[in-house]
């Protein structure tokens, strides 16, 4: 696995606009889906990413056509104590507080899923609303015969260190640090390492899909453009070997074995698949006079929740971009907000000044309605400084997930987690020097 398998090159948004794939010519049925028999004796199988009445526009359903059916498998047995078992109800705190975390350790002994661990969520997967952020380290491959499957939703896998191979049961995904890649609920796939060992995070929604963002009035053009977002090709592993195959479902991992290999589609068409994304690519807009915009002018993937004009996720990137603002505070100012935001550094830092080369991947999470904003000498500098042009340099990289739920924290990440914002008494409440004085300014004579 050198490299990923030839790339559809746009990303249809529509169920009019079908992907087709086959890795043997003429596999793809002529005209219909479901042939008495197909002539190379592949068995049909369909995959729906939403009910069979959904609207054109939203419906997600892919045709593949394998050498034997997912239904060749035997029962399936619940894993006991499997890291990633986890009750959303009994595990989790709710905190106002703001953490952040140093980067996680590398599990070097661990594979792709077992090396998953979760740092928080909310809702009820199910009743498909909610999500779910993990962080992964590991160091070996998933073994050739096993495959994983989240039935609980989406996963969006952003790589922090070192490349991740994605075998998925529609092709081949190579996805690297600044990059990204979903795999949609249900899609069948396997991690290998091609670069050795690899840390980053994993951002799961119970609701919906992850999309594209609508563009409103910043017209055609801008944030994330259909043409860079990349699919799968069909190859197919062809081998009589038993497969053990591991859900997620329900916050609970189970097993079973598969009868031949969970990569055996040969050829399939429709609009429910994987697909990647180089953040690279992104056409960053912004403010270029005053004031500093909010971070959804750099989404690029929302995923939508129960709640009208409250996304479950918005997945933004911050990236390389020209701050050009006048008599404006640079930095991001205090604030709170419905949304919880979680946040990580994926490489460089969030803004023009260079993270501690040890703190680079480290990642924070400011609750719904808790304040949030720069330290108090980052402050004092951007309110006090010559304000000119400034770029971004292009290797920081920092991504921001915002959503619509306070994130409950499991036991393993409050413990790792340490204060984000402010301080106690003894540091004088974070060091904020008080500059107003009200008996100038009642004299109007305060500048």
């Amino acid at each position: 696995m050198s490299r990923s398998p030839n790339y559809r090159d746009r990303f249809p948004k529509t169920a009019t606009e079908p992907v087709r794939s086959e890795a043997i010519a003429g596999a793809l049925p002529k005209a219909q889906n479901l042939p008495q028999k197909h002539h190379l004796g592949l068995y049909p199988e369909r995959i729906s990413g939403s009910s069979f009445t959904a609207k054109r526009a939203v419906n997600k359903q892919t045709f593949m056509w394998r050498i034997l059916p997912s239904a060749a498998q035997s029962s399936w047995t619940q894993v006991p104590d499997h890291p990633l078992n986890q009750n959303f109800h009994t595990d989790l705190s709710f905190l106002p507080d703001q953490l952040s975390w140093k980067p996680f350790k590398i599990e070097t002994d661990c594979n792709f899923i077992d090396g998953l661990r979760l740092i928080g969520g909310a809702g009820d997967a199910t009743v498909k609303n909610g999500v779910a952020y993990y962080s992964f380290s590991c160091g070996v491959d998933m073994d050739e015969q096993t495959a994983f499957y989240s039935a609980d939703g989406d996963w969006l896998i952003v790589p922090q260190i070192g490349a991740l191979d994605i075998q998925t049961e529609l092709g081949m995904l190579r996805v690297r640090p600044r990059e990204i890649c979903v795999v949609p609920r249900g899609i069948r796939f396997r991690v290998t390492l091609p670069s050795g060992r690899t840390r980053g995070y994993v951002i799961e929604t119970f609701s919906g899909h992850f999309d594209v963002p609508e563009l409103g009035i910043i017209g055609s053009l801008g944030l994330a453009n259909l043409r860079d977002f990349e699919i799968p090709s069909a190859a197919f592993t062809d081998t009589d070997a038993v497969t053990t195959l591991l859900v997620k479902m329900a916050g609970k991992v189970s097993h079973a074995s598969l009868k031949g290999s969970a990569f055996n589609a040969v050829a399939w068409h429709g609009t429910y698949y994987p697909f990647k994304y180089d953040l690279g690519k992104f056409m960053t807009m912004g403010s270029t006079l005053y004031d500093h915009q909010d971070p959804s002018i750099y989404t690029v993937l929302t995923c939508p929740s129960d709640k009208p004009d409250h996304p479950a996720v918005d997945f933004i990137y911050i990236g390389p971009r020209w701050l050009v603002m006048e008599d404006t505070l640079h930095v991001p100012y205090f604030h709170r907000n419905t949304m919880s935001e979680f946040a990580a550094v994926i490489s460089g830092g969030f803004d023009t000044s260079p993270m501690p080369e040890e703190l680079i991947g480290m990642c924070m999470l400011h609750n719904g309605m808790s304040t949030h904003g720069m330290s108090a000498p980052v402050i004092e500098h951007s309110m006090n400084k010559e304000i000119k042009p400034e770029r971004i340099p292009d290797d920081h990289v920092a991504v921001l997930v915002e959503s619509c739920y306070p994130i409950g924290l499991t036991e393993w990440a409050r413990k790792l987690g340490e204060p984000d914002v402010g301080g106690d008494e003894e540091n004088d409440f974070g060091g904020y020097k008080r500059v107003f004085d009200a008996s100038l300014a009642l004299k109007g004579r305060m500048s």
